[in-house]
Parts: C-alpha cells; sequence; structure tokens
C-alpha cells in the first residue's frame, strides 16, 4: 500500500536522478502582503516546497499554481490557496547541488488544520514528473491534535504522523 511522505521528509524521483522534493515548514503565519478577503475568519498557514538538485547537471524547475494542491481536515476539504502572497518556482535552472523554495500561504477553519495534505506534482524541464504527496498538521509534534476517537487513536493516519514525529524529536534530543 501507498504511504504519503511525512511533512519535512524527502522524496527522490527515480525519472530524475539526483532531484529530491520535501514538503516542510507547516506552520501558522500570515501572508506577508495582508490576508485577502475571502480569507476572513479562517486560520492562515505558510508551507515550504523545497526542490534539491543532487545530480550533475542543471534541470529546468517549475513549481507554479495549480501543481500544488493542499486538503485540509479528515474529509480532505480544499484549503484556500491564497495566490497573490504565494512564491512560486517559475522556469527555473536548479543547477547541482543548489536549491529552490516555494513559499505557499493556504487558510482553512483552524479546527481542520490539525489534518493537512499537501500534494506536489514537479515538472521538470518541460516533463510532468510524478504526483508526490505529504502530511502532517499544525500541532503534531506537541500533540496537540485534540482528543482521538479510539478508532483514530489506535490506526489513524493523523495519529501515526504525531507518533513518528514525537519519537523522531525524542530521539534528536537525547
Amino acid at each position: 500500500m501507498y504511504e504519503p511522505n511525512v511533512v519535512g521528509d524527502w522524496q527522490e524521483y527515480d525519472e530524475h536522478p539526483g532531484l529530491r522534493v520535501r514538503v516542510h515548514g507547516l506552520e501558522p503565519a500570515e501572508p506577508p502582503r495582508g490576508r485577502d478577503d475571502a480569507a476572513e475568519g479562517l486560520t492562515y498557514v505558510r508551507v515550504r516546497v523545497t526542490v534539491e538538485n543532487r545530480g550533475g547537471r542543471h534541470l529546468g524547475i517549475h513549481l507554479e499554481d495549480g501543481q500544488i494542491d493542499v486538503r485540509i481536515g479528515p474529509d480532505g476539504e480544499g484549503a484556500f490557496l491564497d495566490w497573490r502572497n504565494s512564491q512560486f518556482i517559475e522556469g527555473f535552472d536548479v543547477y547541482p547541488l543548489r536549491r529552490a523554495t516555494a513559499v505557499l500561504y493556504a487558510a482553512g477553519p483552524e479546527a481542520s488544520l490539525g489534518q493537512v495534505d499537501v500534494q506536489v506534482q514537479l515538472r521538470v524541464d518541460e516533463e510532468w514528473a510524478d504526483r508526490r504527496l505529504w502530511t502532517g498538521g499544525l500541532g503534531l509534534p506537541d500533540g496537540a491534535t485534540g482528543p482521538l476517537s479510539a478508532t483514530a487513536r489506535e490506526d489513524g493516519l493523523a495519529h501515526q504522523v504525531s507518533a513518528f514525529l514525537r519519537d523522531q524529536a525524542e530521539e534528536g534530543s537525547a
């Protein structure tokens, strides 16, 4: 069974040796140019998507609007994406041992931000790469996702991600 990446994990692309991508930096943040009127009453989050080239040649990268999808809550509802405040990677040559980062601002009801899924489909040298999925949520490292039902507590994806991140934090501080 396919399992998504956890926010912060690197994902390599077999079809482009040396290319790897990660979704990271999922945190509450206000957009730099002010809130969009359509996001009134919603909580903003910032998420970063970093593309790294560890290969031997430069790669032309495109990561624009429409190539990143953010879903929130247990039902996977679409988050509000603030394209005006977001920064994308548009036709950038990523040379060996270099990185490029896109910064996306999304918003949703605060109660739904405990589970956030980010899907990325990168375009490399005018070819579409496979879609990849990362999952995380606000407050997961602290275990602040709220009370869970018995079923979700035992095998829910958000709980599994939370347990993994908590174990990583404990190993890092030991």
